[in-house]
């Protein structure tokens, strides 16, 4: 679930119950539509995404501001990097012989 949150510039990311790679890889799909420098806060139940979330932002360019545990999910706000140079045509999947 995607909200706008305009008035506090940041936009929320709930990925509660959603398992590995999942978390991570809707992140990545929401930071890549944002401006850089906006906020993105996830909200995330899968207790892998207290590792995989910061080797994400680290190894894509983004800034990972804070991650609080909140019992039984873990909430991260991230800055999206200002020099990330990805395509969005990187997560079109291509049929096998195109390859």
């Amino acid at each position: 679930m995607e909200e706008n949150h305009e008035e506090a510039g940041e936009v929320l990311l709930d990925v509660i119950g959603q398992q590995c790679p999942l978390p991570v890889l809707r992140a990545r799909k929401r930071l890549l539509r944002l401006e850089p420098g906006r906020l993105l806060r996830v909200f995330a139940s899968d207790p892998v995404a207290r590792i995989d979330m910061p080797h994400f932002c680290a190894e894509a360019g983004h800034d990972l501001l804070e991650t609080r545990d909140r019992g039984t999910w873990i909430e991260f706000l991230i800055r999206r990097g200002t020099n990330i140079h990805e395509e969005d045509m990187d997560l079109v999947s291509r049929p096998v012989r195109n390859l």
